[in-house]
């Protein structure tokens, strides 16, 4: 069976795009969002997508294979919001395991479909770890500079459940996603290797970070060489940008990655900018063009795309990923800067082997 590390060694892999945007191209009302058993739930549910994995299995089914049609070779379960922090605003958290178990279930019998139509292309399930609603580094009351509304155990436990919920339903790696904290994501490593610790097994594991503005920093204040260097202690499959952006102000920082990341790059921008009205109108072809410079120049492995982006989307990249190779990352430690790697990070020759390191205790780099 080909593994993921032996797929990237070979070519750039493809992300699929959005799932809220393909979700909302359903024009779905409030009772699509209430599964079975919560039709008299007092808090209206339309717009927590993660719930249609229990309430319209159907349609993220479709979904998935759209994106799986389309080329897509990693395809995210539907649970960017799948966890008890992120639920509890719609009194949800109940549902938080069977929201994770039934989204990786649904996710991978798609993929085994596709798997089963072509073996030479085999498809895989990233488990969707989003940042949730909530910061651990800063206070939501400008009064109150040392509040925080979440502690990093409240964190790591949430996260906990999440992955472990993900893991039971069958994902082959897990993503955590649109990093706007350091800190929420610490504390989702830290959770990931408890699951992993308790279960005896591993996956690859994903990390993309938001640069939210021109400023180049993270909502949290990080530069993207700063959180390269705090995740040092993760043994990445792969780290890289996603959200926020269009790929046509992604360039510098993904440069950085590109050049200092021992680990492979990956880039899922949105569908340009939002319009006045939040829409994004950047056509496939130009997603396809601007990441395709990405590509020729050698800084990508995995490509995909994020907010406003739809399998037309995902075609035209994998379309144009054929004309290029992936992104050689470093054929040893000694290649990568010193001030990255004065950190932990494992070598890269062998992503294999990062995946399959034994637990590090993750808790003193918080």
């Amino acid at each position: 069976m080909t593994t993921i590390e032996q797929l990237a060694q070979n070519r750039i892999l493809i992300l699929d795009g959005a799932m809220g945007t393909m979700i909302q191209r359903l024009k779905l009302q409030e009772e699509d969002f209430r599964p079975p058993g919560m039709e008299q739930h007092e808090i209206l549910l339309q717009g927590n997508n993660d719930l249609l994995s229990l309430s319209r299995p159907e349609a993220i089914t479709r979904i998935h294979e759209q994106y799986l049609e389309a080329g897509a070779d990693i395809i995210e379960t539907n649970t960017f919001s799948g966890t008890s922090i992120a639920q509890a605003e719609h009194k949800c958290e109940h549902l938080v395991r069977d929201i994770n178990l039934r989204s990786a279930q649904l996710a991978k019998a798609a993929c085994e479909k596709f798997t089963a139509k072509d073996p030479s292309k085999p498809r895989f399930v990233a488990g969707s770890i989003g940042p949730t609603n909530r910061t651990a580094s800063l206070s939501p009351d400008v009064n109150d500079p040392g509040f925080r509304a979440v502690s990093f155990d409240d964190l790591v436990t949430a996260y906990t459940e999440q992955v472990d919920a993900l893991m039971e339903g069958g994902v082959d790696l897990l993503l955590v996603e649109t990093i706007f904290d350091t800190l929420n994501a610490k504390a989702a490593f830290y959770a990931i290797e408890e699951v992993f610790d308790k279960r005896g097994t591993r996956l690859p594991l994903m990390c993309s970070v938001t640069i939210t503005d021109a400023s180049g920093r993270t909502l949290s204040g990080q530069t993207v060489d700063a959180f390269l260097i705090s995740m040092g202690h993760v043994p990445l499959f792969s780290i890289g940008l996603n959200c926020a952006l269009g790929a046509a102000q992604m360039r510098p920082y993904l440069q950085v990655l590109a050049e200092q990341a021992p680990c492979l790059v990956s880039v899922y921008p949105n569908a340009g900018l939002p319009d006045q009205m939040g829409e994004y109108r950047e056509t496939p072809e130009v997603t396809a063009r601007l990441v395709g410079e990405f590509m020729k120049d050698g800084l990508v492995n995995i490509v995909g795309g994020c907010c406003g982006t739809t399998p037309e989307h995902i075609a035209a990249l994998a379309t144009e990923a054929k004309n290029f190779k992936p992104r050689p990352f470093p054929a040893s430690v000694e290649q990568i800067p010193a001030s990255v790697q004065s950190t932990h990070w494992v070598d890269a020759t062998d992503a294999s082997s990062a995946n399959s390191a034994s637990s590090r205790n993750l808790h003193s780099h918080t």
